[in-house]
């Protein structure tokens, strides 16, 4: 990945240089109309990643221990992941058919 790349990030990542974070309510405060519109916008962009990091975590590739070799973890985690994509793209075809 390039160094200069920017992500979408939750709270957790505030303060990264090269992540774009939500505004977070200041105490004894509300966020402004714009800052509550801006963090809207974030998280409806970001929730469809978070929605494919669920899909692939389904295979418990990525969130239990892995059994395998090690060698081999890269090999299935590609491999998940194009079945997650190959599902994604099989579900948009189906859903624009109609």
């Amino acid at each position: 990945m390039d160094t200069k790349q920017r992500f979408l990030g939750d709270k957790a990542y505030i303060g990264e240089a090269l992540i774009t974070t939500p505004d977070k309510k200041p105490k004894k405060a509300e966020l402004s109309e714009t800052q509550k519109s801006e963090n809207k916008k974030l998280s409806s962009r970001r929730i469809f990643v978070e929605h494919l990091i669920c899909r692939v975590k389904i295979f418990r590739v990525a969130s239990d221990r892995f059994r395998l070799a090690r060698h081999r973890y890269s090999q299935v985690l590609k491999t998940v992941c194009g079945l997650v994509r190959l599902h994604l793209n099989a579900s948009f075809i189906l859903s624009h058919d109609i």
